[in-house]
């Protein structure tokens, strides 16, 4: 996709003075200034069933889209839904109770949902498009990390292996229902804490994994990272899933993208972890040191997995990611 919409980074459609953040740097969000002091965020997310509950797909899927709009600093206001439903195979009372946990995650959000749109298709397909406020002053880009801030983590990896392995029917109760806590979980109160300590660099990962978001801030900030992989968070159980064998295509398609800009003290299977396409993942941020140790302290308190992975270091000719 990097190479369809590469021709519209300077189309007409694309640019305008009050545009704060377009297609061009890879944002989780397109930002347009309204005045002063607010700018409209939105931003489009929707999939496939990746659990067979519906209503945990509804809930999943209305928290992955919220996430854009918190990893710019924002506060969702209003969504609209989307549904695609092969109405000839499956009921309508399924859609109804996926609504239903989509429609539960917002009321989570103090968002309102104000209509959508429907259609007759081949594969159930579900989301959300999100519409926020933010103070252009405060908000968070992917283009604002600096030499010396630290790589801190708030959600768990693993995600995207444990999808796969629900569909497989190789996964246990258990960790699916860790999985789907971690993906119905709001970034709202993470994004709230980051915007009142002074951060101002973040995204959230997603569909690229670790690694491939952290290329965008990376290439979008002009620096160099390094991580820590010893101290990246994984769900459990999902290292010896990967070994097996169980493994989205995906994620595989991520990390050969990422691996020209990477270089690896580690085995293959971390850097498949690092790399799998995560649903509703946690946010990514670019934090001062000056600030750090009291920001954690309040972090931890809303999302108990946050870890400092790494930190942010000064390009010299080729900006890279090194794992060690």
């Amino acid at each position: 996709m990097a190479q369809v919409l590469r021709p519209f980074t300077s189309h007409r459609s694309t640019s305008h003075p009050d545009l704060l953040v377009g297609v061009a740097t890879s944002d989780d969000a397109g930002v347009f200034r309204v005045d002063r002091h607010r700018a409209l965020v939105q931003t489009v997310d929707f999939f496939a069933p990746i659990v067979d509950e519906p209503y945990d797909w509804g809930r999943i899927a209305g928290a992955n889209a919220l996430s854009d709009v918190y990893a710019m600093g924002a506060r969702p206001i209003t969504a609209l839904q989307l549904v695609g439903w092969p109405r000839a195979e499956l009921p309508l009372d399924l859609v109804a109770e996926v609504m239903a946990g989509g429609a539960d995650v917002m009321v989570e959000a103090g968002t309102t949902i104000v209509g959508g749109h429907s259609i007759d298709g081949q594969i159930p397909l579900y989301g959300f498009s999100v519409t926020g406020l933010v103070d252009p002053a405060v908000m968070t880009t992917n283009a604002e990390a600096r030499p010396g801030d630290l790589i801190v983590l708030t959600k768990p990896l693993g995600t995207g292996v444990i999808a796969t392995g629900v569909k497989r029917r190789m996964i246990g109760r258990s960790l699916r229902d860790e999985a789907v806590s971690v993906m119905a979980t709001l970034n709202g109160p993470a994004s709230r804490l980051m915007v009142e300590a002074g951060v101002r660099c973040a995204t959230d990962v997603t569909g690229y994994g670790l690694l491939g978001h952290l290329r965008e801030i990376v290439n979008a900030s002009t620096v160099s990272a390094r991580v820590d992989a010893s101290a990246v968070p994984v769900l459990d159980g999902v290292a010896a899933l990967v070994k097996a064998g169980v493994y989205p295509g995906g994620s595989s398609r991520n990390l050969r993208s990422v691996a020209p800009m990477v270089t690896s003290r580690v085995g293959e299977t971390v850097l498949q972890i690092m790399a799998d396409a995560q649903t509703s993942g946690g946010l990514l941020m670019a934090v001062p040191p000056g600030i750090l140790e009291d920001f954690l302290e309040q972090l931890v308190s809303v999302a108990p997995a946050t870890a400092v992975i790494g930190e942010f270091v000064g390009a010299d000719r080729n900006l890279g990611i090194e794992v060690t």
